[in-house]
């Protein structure tokens, strides 16, 4: 049965039970672990920093934790396609679980500021190769007919990680033993690099690219996420503008860089041909973008609503409540013709979530008000989950050739973090055009989201387009 995105994929969907089979569950609950454990280290990080930063000291270099983190994990995720043809499967996940370990060690013993920054720096370089080798190696370990099914999993092991990682973070923070959660985070890396040594192949692997290393188009993309990053954290709306319109300049020599050289970071159909791919990412793209809203929420929940900081942290995490049922609810979806209209109301369900969330911000609100919050908000996550299972379904199967399959399923955890880094900056530039006050910054950051959700209806639809030309060859 075609698909929307021009590929034949199998006539049905593999069950649950298939995909937790005996054959299966092993290298499955390996690849979930890597994004799990992503996650989870993300939002540990996040409860336990304040007491770090008593402790250790360094509250200028604050934010500094998150942006060193996401551009290490950008510039490793761009490498995943090597490293899985030059080491194979089971060692590159060693090489990532190690270096993980080692990287949470380092900010766990850090006895100032910045060797934690320098912690994070390795760990952020472990997290990109981890959760990018999740999707390449899913290709390999996985047949073709239960990719959907594990591409759920996997998608909503973000909202996994969003209810343990505040709940560990929390609790060693809580006891003053901050650096308890990173020994045991280190421990997870470590037990879960044991379990890739038994039940990965060896030697699985794509084809290795003869093409040299893509210095440029790498280096042009890692100071493109550096000052998204930067902007994200800076104060003023006039630097943060500054910095992303130099962010946009470096991302557009990227892509030239791309489209001229002969080695690229991404497959060669991104750039050019009628392939649909750069649909594929942009819609990927717009949905992680949805998803960093949360970033502000828990602030809105505890000074708008007068929310503690446990049920504004859960308010927050209700976007992930919300994909990760939206990505398991739509699993078991077939026809190419329901994929579609999927792809169609997941950015409809943001939009109207967030329209939903924006019109609900008011002084002093009560209980209906603060549950029309979490509602609102929870149905914006489903509109991720069920379309963003969908697009990371179609980019595994945009090509038959190893090699390039590998390099454009290593390309949606790139994609990925790039939102996130991109997302990050814009809410905060959205938060700061609304000021002074926050019920101004709540509504024009609810608001302007809106138009992610409208302009990822628009891409879906172009997507269909192209895709209907790919298949018939017109």
């Amino acid at each position: 049965m075609p698909e929307p995105n021009g590929v034949r994929q199998p006539d049905r969907v593999g069950t649950w039970r298939e995909l937790f089979g005996p054959e299966h569950r092993a290298p499955v609950a390996v690849l979930a672990g890597g994004i799990g454990l992503f996650a989870t280290n993300t939002y540990v990080t996040a409860s336990l920093l304040p007491s770090a930063v008593a402790d250790i000291g360094g509250d200028e270099l604050y934010a500094w934790t998150m942006t060193i983190f996401v551009v290490a994990a950008v510039i490793s995720s761009m490498l995943v396609a090597r490293s899985l043809a030059g080491l194979g499967s089971r060692t590159s996940y060693l090489l990532g679980f190690g270096v993980f370990a080692a990287g949470t060690l380092v900010a766990a013993l850090a006895p100032t500021m910045p060797v934690m920054l320098i912690g994070r720096g390795v760990q952020g370089l472990a997290a990109g190769l981890l959760a990018g080798l999740a999707f390449a190696v899913l290709r390999l370990v996985v047949p073709a007919f239960l990719w959907q099914r594990a591409v759920a999993l996997l998608s909503a092991m973000w909202g996994v990680g969003n209810v343990l990682g505040p709940v560990i973070g929390g609790f060693f923070a809580q006891l003053g033993l901050w650096r308890g959660s990173l020994f045991l985070l280190a421990a997870i890396s470590l037990a879960l690099g044991g379990l890739a040594a038994k039940v990965l192949p060896a030697h699985t692997r794509p084809p290795r690219s003869d093409d040299p290393l893509p210095w440029r188009p790498l280096a042009l993309l890692t100071v493109a996420v550096l000052l998204i990053s930067v902007a994200s954290i800076a104060s003023r709306p006039p630097v943060v503008a500054t910095l992303i319109a130099a962010a946009v300049v470096a991302a557009g020599a990227f892509v030239l860089a791309e489209r001229a050289g002969p080695a690229r970071v991404l497959p060669a159909p991104t750039y050019r041909g009628a392939s649909p791919l750069r649909w594929i990412y942009a819609a990927i793209l717009l949905l992680t973008m949805a998803s960093t809203i949360e970033t502000f929420v828990p602030l809105f929940g505890q000074r708008l609503g007068g929310m503690s900081p446990l049920a504004a942290g859960f308010l927050g995490a209700a976007i992930s409540w919300g994909w990760t049922v939206g990505s398991i609810a739509s699993s078991s979806v077939v026809s190419a013709r329901a994929k579609r209209g999927i792809c169609i109301a997941g950015p409809l369900l943001i939009a109207a979530g967030f329209l939903a969330y924006g019109a609900l911000q008011v002084q002093a609100p009560n209980a209906a008000v603060l549950a029309g919050w979490f509602a609102a908000l929870f149905v914006a996550g489903c509109g991720i989950g069920v379309a963003m299972a969908h697009w990371l379904t179609a980019g595994l199967s945009i090509s038959d050739e190893p090699a390039e399959a590998a390099q454009a399923s290593a390309g949606m955890n790139t994609t990925q973090l790039i939102a996130t880094a991109f997302g990050s900056a814009l809410a905060g530039l959205l938060v700061a055009l609304g000021g002074p006050g926050l019920l101004g910054s709540a509504r024009t950051l609810s608001f302007g989201y809106v138009l992610v959700g409208v302009v990822g209806v628009a891409v879906a639809l172009r997507e269909f387009a192209v895709a209907r030309r790919y298949r018939t060859g017109a």
